[in-house]
């Protein structure tokens, strides 16, 4: 057994790691769920989520509505399904912006160093100063709400943690011996830090990927409850639970299905970042 350990490749021994985490599988149990039922949205809902059915309204969980229905006797469990392509899209492509611009700027500023990185480091010592939700409000307040604006305003909002993530793991790898060999063999800043320094540095960046995920999850479904995401009636989770907050003292259902969507997404996203940073970062794995 132990020689059949020692034989795994360091690709091999994390996998196990992570497999033999609980709350890294949990977590992983959780964000598939979301996944699966924002791709299979038509399949799983049972109704239209924009359909007005004004005989149904305010109706309480049932086997026909599982969630209950809104004020316009729209079916909450199909919108909460739908809802889930909202918050995922909106996340994903925020977050994603975020690490082009912020991991972009950050290699360089950890690479290069100089007036560069302090150009850079200024800037992001700028954006941080306010708080994400705050800086996407005021962006917003700018360009105007909807999809692609929420988008914009989150990626801003999030790019700084980023570049100062990824501007720590490069500069950590800078100086080491691989990339001097490198540089003593001809090679191009421009192709050290593309072939050599990122790749050895995404483990960090990936665990921020996977944590800031949850973080633009809560901050559109704030945006949108606040008015200022995916407008009405497209479902949204913050949308929905600001419509129901009417309604709490006398049908809490409005709001709590799509409150437990948001929970839910949330925290299968932040065990799934705890899980891979336990694996990737090898002082607690090695613990």
């Amino acid at each position: 057994m132990t020689a059949a350990v020692r034989t795994l490749t360091p690709a091999q021994r994390s996998l196990r790691l992570f497999v033999r985490s609980p709350g890294a599988m949990v977590g992983l149990v959780l964000v598939l769920l979301v996944v699966i039922a924002a791709v299979a949205a038509p399949w799983v809902a049972p109704y239209d989520p924009v359909a007005y059915r004004p005989v149904d309204r305010m109706q309480g969980p049932s086997f026909s509505h599982l969630l209950g229905t809104d004020l316009y006797g729209r079916d909450l469990f199909s919108r909460v399904v739908f809802g889930a392509r909202v918050s995922l899209a909106v996340s994903v492509l925020s977050i994603g912006l975020a690490l082009l611009l912020g991991g972009v700027l950050g290699a360089l500023s950890g690479f290069f160093l100089g007036w560069l990185d302090t150009v850079i480091m200024r800037l992001t010592d700028i954006l941080l100063a306010f708080p994400a939700i705050l800086l996407a409000i005021a962006l917003l307040a700018f360009l105007g709400g909807g999809f692609w604006n929420l988008t914009l305003a989150i990626a801003i909002a999030y790019a700084a943690p980023f570049a100062r993530v990824t501007r720590a793991a490069v500069l950590r790898l800078r100086d080491t011996m691989f990339v001097e060999a490198s540089t003593a063999l001809g090679a191009t800043p421009g192709r050290i830090l593309w072939r050599h320094v990122l790749p050895n540095a995404a483990a960090p960046i990936l665990v921020e990927v996977t944590l800031r995920l949850a973080y633009a999850i809560l901050a559109e479904a704030a945006l949108s409850f606040l008015g200022l995401g995916t407008q009405p009636p497209a479902p949204a989770w913050g949308q929905m639970i600001a419509d129901g907050r009417p309604f709490l003292e006398s049908n809490p259902w409005v709001s709590i299905g799509p409150g437990l969507a948001i929970m839910i997404t949330v925290l299968g996203f932040n065990l799934l970042g705890d899980g891979l940073r336990d694996v990737l970062d090898p002082r607690l794995r090695n613990a």
